[in-house]
């Protein structure tokens, strides 16, 4: 009998690269989250919103359809925090997230311009040119300014205990989630950037620590469940509440609990789901990264502010005759489907074609500048000696 062990097949340079490579749930879910606020985009964009509240109680779907934007907010910040927690933000980070924002900013404005949709002002170039005009409700100003506060945060973060975490994470969901979602007793003012820290604060959280039934993939699908349906209950009850008083004005705030990013609706059904998707076992998908990596410029894409919004629900996808006269169920799942697609597609192209040489020229740029700066102090140290 042969003793001799069998030797282990060494390990192909191909395996060892798929081996790298972050299994595909959490893109999956930045897909899907994406699909949300392409929903939400769907209902408040394209002046369904104004039709469904002169009959609330016909359109309980579209208000289910349309309610779910700041949940999907909330889960990609999340997802941002997750990953970049226990990362650095380097120049070439930055520079591949600013440089996608000013592209399509100047690609779509100069678009919208040229066609004469949208008339030239200095507002409006200065909007297309400075993607930090507004530190409020605008995501992607926000949410690059947001990015920039990561270092700060991690070094927060990285030199606190568990303990002081969770105090941290606490005390940030009471003053901004417990007592936001009573906002007819306190009123707490806050914009995106202030929130998307919080909810860096919860990610890192989740990263670092383990919490109750961590790696359940199940308890967490049942917690995303009861979230979802709390969610749609409160829903259905605010509008049959409202409607039996007659309060018409009021039906805009059927989703309460959901229709701010720190409402505890919003947040409770974001962080379950997150988990939940966290857990899923998934392996590595080429197909599921590729389309996750272009979520953003999904995003970027159909909510560009100069224009897209009435040109894209209202001109093309034509929702508000498709409510009045045609089938408009099968209209809504299809039009944002389309659009996730086709901007994918776009964002996809843009990936391959512009994105590298656009980084490259930025980076030997920058580069050029920090040689001239340091040449400059290095002549006047010499003159100074």
């Amino acid at each position: 009998m042969n003793n001799k062990m069998t030797p282990t097949p060494p390990i192909s340079l191909t395996d060892r690269y798929i081996k790298k490579k972050r299994n595909s749930n959490l893109e999956l879910y930045r897909i899907f989250v994406m699909l949300l606020i392409v929903m939400h985009h769907y209902v408040v964009h394209s002046g369904l919103l104004d039709e469904i509240v002169k009959n609330p109680i016909g359109n309980i779907y579209f208000f289910l359809f349309g309610m779910w934007g700041k949940v999907g907010i909330n889960c990609f910040v999340l997802i941002t925090g997750y990953f970049m927690c226990q990362s650095k933000i380097t120049l070439h980070k930055f520079l591949k997230l600013f440089l996608e924002v000013e592209f399509y900013s100047i690609i779509l404005g100069a678009i919208f311009i040229a066609s004469g949709y949208t008339p030239f002002s200095w507002r409006y170039l200065y909007s297309m040119l400075i993607p930090f005009n507004g530190v409020s409700s605008n995501f992607t100003a926000c949410f690059l300014l947001f990015y920039l506060l990561i270092p700060f945060l991690n070094t927060c973060i990285n030199n606190i205990n568990k303990k002081q975490h969770l105090s941290l994470l606490l005390l940030c969901v009471f003053i901004y989630t417990v007592l936001g979602s009573l906002s007819f007793i306190y009123r707490v003012s806050f914009n995106y950037v202030t929130w998307f820290c919080v909810l860096y604060v919860i990610a890192s959280y989740l990263k670092k620590y383990p919490i109750i039934y961590d790696n359940s993939f199940r308890f967490w699908g049942i917690m995303t469940a009861f979230n979802l349906f709390i969610s749609v209950f409160s829903i259905v009850l605010i509008i049959y509440v409202m409607d039996y008083f007659d309060l018409k004005k009021n039906f805009f705030r059927a989703g309460f609990f959901l229709i701010d990013s720190n409402k505890i609706l919003a947040l409770s059904l974001s962080v379950s789901m997150f988990m939940m998707f966290k857990n899923l076992r998934l392996k590595y998908s080429k197909v599921i990264n590729t389309i996750g990596s272009c979520t953003f410029g999904v995003f970027l894409i159909h909510d560009f502010f100069g224009g897209m919004r009435p040109w894209l629900w209202k001109d093309v996808c034509q929702t508000l005759y498709f409510y009045h006269h045609g089938n408009i169920y099968f209209h809504s799942i299809l039009a944002c489907v389309l659009v996730f697609v086709v901007c994918a597609l776009i964002d996809f192209l843009r990936q391959k074609t512009v994105e590298q040489p656009l980084l490259h020229l930025a980076e030997s740029f920058i580069l050029r500048q920090k040689l001239r700066i340091c040449r400059h102090y290095e002549k006047r140290a010499m003159r100074e000696t």
